[in-house]
């Protein structure tokens, strides 16, 4: 994803890894994309050894100076590879972490499944609120077109089911009793058996 997103960005314009950082930053495409801000870096100089990109300039501001990227022609050709295999790959993630999670759940208590049940939905929503801010912020600099709305609603929708699942998951287990949240779940031990 990091290599997708830096080559098709160096693509648009010649960039110094710290401008790409702040472009992914300013329009939260850090969160979506998944990429850490060191990872840029990293990128940048293994695929400058790969001979993707090339410094194109040396910029000295201050005390500081930087690089500036572009990419190549066999950097473009990578940029199209990866394009192509991003728009096949499977796109349905599930929470796998979560569902693992679950199938162990009668070994926790209650009140402790639903902590961390109510962690989980808030922590989603902080998420979505910053996919949100993301839109308009990214709005006030572009004019987004209708695969740049669609890709929102369907962050925002991916997260609202998520948010309506957990809150489910809470709900069921406030409707239990302690002996019921015990039980639940304890149909995957049956496997061991």
């Amino acid at each position: 994803m990091v290599r997708l997103m830096v080559l098709g960005m160096l693509k648009i314009k010649s960039l110094s890894g710290y401008e790409i950082q702040q472009i992914l930053q300013t329009n939260q495409s850090d969160i979506w994309a998944g990429i850490l801000p060191g990872s840029i870096y990293h990128a940048l100089k293994k695929m400058e050894k790969e001979g993707l990109v090339e410094v194109d300039s040396v910029e000295q501001t201050g005390h500081r100076i930087k690089a500036i990227y572009k990419i190549t022609e066999k950097g473009q050709v990578e940029y199209i590879r990866l394009l192509k295999e991003s728009l096949v790959e499977n796109s349905v993630i599930l929470p796998g972490t979560l569902y693992t999670g679950l199938a162990f759940l009668h070994d926790l208590p209650k009140d402790e499944k639903l902590r961390a049940f109510k962690e989980q939905k808030l922590m989603i929503e902080k998420e979505l609120d910053k996919l949100r801010a993301g839109q308009k912020e990214k709005e006030q600099y572009v004019t987004l077109d209708t695969i740049a709305r669609l890709q929102f609603e369907n962050m925002f929708d991916h997260c609202k089911l998520q948010i309506d699942f957990i809150q489910k998951l809470i709900d069921q287990m406030e409707q239990m009793d302690d002996r019921q949240t015990q039980s639940w779940n304890k149909d995957f031990q049956k496997y061991f058996d």
